[in-house]
Formats: C-alpha cells, sequence, structure tokens
C-alpha cells in the first residue's frame, strides 16, 4: 500500500508532513516547525513518530526537534555537512545516499542553494519529493548562502524526477508567488487555471502545497528559464538558462 501523507500547517505558513506506513505502523516526519501541531496530528490518528527527517537548519524547519524527540524518542536525520548547525543527529547522510523509511527508499538528493547544505528526500515507489525551502510551489527558496548557479543546478536535478511526482515543499507562499509570475509576461492558460485553484483553496483555508511536478514544470517560472518565451518576455533572448534564472531570482527578491 502506498504511504499515508499528512500536510501539517504550523507557524505563521510553514508545512511539516507526516508519512506513515500502514502495514508495518511506522510513521516519519520531515521537518519540524514547531512540536505541537505535529503532536496533537499523532494523536489524534493514534501514530507514533519513529523518526524525523531535516532539510535543512534553519530554525522554522527544525525548532521543533528537541520537543518532538523528548515526547516520542524519535531519531533525526539531516545532512551529515550541515551536523554541526543541526539538532543532534542519529544519523547523518550524505546526497545520493538511499535510506529505507517506512518501509520504502528515500533518495537523498542535494539541493544547494537557498542554504548549502540542503537536502531533499525523493520517494520513488510514492512519487513524493520534500523539497524543503528548494523547488516551491510556484517558487524556489531565496538564496541565503548559496549561489543562483547552484540554485538553478539544484532545480534541474529536481526537474528530471517524473511529472506526477508530488512537491511536499515547506511554505505557503504560493499566491504571491503566482502573482509574481504573472507579472513576467503574457500568462499563459495554464497559469491563469492554476491562480484561480491557488486563489479557491486560499478561499477556503486550504493549503496549495503539494503539487505536482508537472504543475511546476508548466507555470513556475523558475524552472522555465530555458524557454524562449521566458527569455523574450525578460528581453534577454539567447542568454544562457542560468543568467535567465539569476534575473528572474533578482526579480522575485524585489516583488
Amino acid at each position: 500500500m502506498p504511504l499515508e501523507l499528512v500536510t501539517l500547517p504550523c507557524l505563521e505558513n510553514n508545512y511539516a508532513f507526516l508519512l506513515h506506513d500502514e502495514a508495518s505502523g511506522d510513521t516519519a516526519l520531515v521537518d519540524a516547525p514547531e512540536a505541537d501541531p505535529i503532536l496533537d496530528a499523532l494523536d489524534a490518528r493514534g501514530w507514533r513518530l519513529g523518526v524525523i527527517l531535516l532539510t535543512h537548519h534553519h530554525y522554522d524547519h527544525i525548532d521543533g526537534v528537541s520537543a518532538l524527540t523528548r515526547a516520542t524518542g524519535a531519531r533525526v536525520i539531516g545532512a551529515g555537512a550541515d551536523a554541526h548547525r543541526l539538532p543532534p543527529l542519529s544519523q547523518e547522510v550524505a546526497p545520493g545516499e538511499v535510506l529505507h523509511i517506512c518501509g520504502a527508499p528515500a533518495h537523498v538528493i542535494d539541493v544547494p542553494g537557498h542554504t548549502v547544505g540542503h537536502v531533499a528526500f525523493h520517494f520513488p515507489e510514492d512519487r513524493l519529493v520534500f523539497t524543503g525551502d528548494s523547488l516551491m510551489a510556484m517558487g524556489c527558496g531565496r538564496l541565503f548562502e548559496g549561489t543562483p548557479d547552484q540554485m538553478w543546478q539544484s532545480l534541474g536535478r529536481l526537474s528530471t524526477l517524473p511529472p506526477d511526482t508530488l512537491v511536499c515543499s515547506g511554505h505557503e507562499y504560493t499566491q504571491t508567488n503566482a502573482r509574481f509570475a504573472a507579472g513576467l509576461g503574457p500568462a499563459s492558460p495554464a497559469l491563469i487555471e492554476r491562480m484561480d485553484r491557488i486563489a479557491r483553496a486560499r478561499n477556503a483555508g486550504l493549503p496549495t502545497v503539494p503539487s505536482t511536478l508537472a504543475e511546476e514544470l508548466a507555470t513556475n517560472p523558475f524552472l522555465r528559464a530555458s524557454d524562449p518565451a521566458m527569455k523574450a518576455a525578460l528581453g534577454m533572448d539567447g542568454a544562457p538558462d542560468a543568467a535567465v534564472f539569476t534575473e528572474i531570482r533578482a526579480r522575485r527578491d524585489r516583488f
């Protein structure tokens, strides 16, 4: 049976994600912005948390770890390269490793840009990828530590996953990201339709995360830096893809 996925709003606009394997009873968490909503969700379902996966070191992805480990005894897994600024890790991992989480393989992907030690976790059998603040719904993370070229390469790695993969990203920024995308040039029918769905979801108090990679490839401007139509809209015909991405990221920073 496929893993059960629960999207949990935390803090002001963060998301954490629970994964549950009904056959084994195993439960995992990806990122821990705060403990209480996660503990409440576990209690409501009668699940026991066994492992916490961390995408990167920012406080709004790790602040709940200490309370969660005290309450549940869960193991904590994160990038060995960032162990010095993550909560104490039970297991350090490196890009290219394959973990076994809730009975399913989970591939560790290197996605620097937002931070230099950022990783994503891809569950190919369940068509899930947990991207933290790398690839986001209609956007990508601000470049606090890495370079535009690093983020462009990270997005390229994620773009090669199957199009029906669910992209489980870390924040509810989708509506703002969509307004930014619409301002870059003539809105495509796919973007107009997605903006309408985003507005309906937010008006109903529903999350816009996760999204499918196919949606992101069609409408996320940060994945379209190689598209001649995007280059033309920006007045950058013939420019290198990475340069176009850099321009889009700079415009989003000023938006």
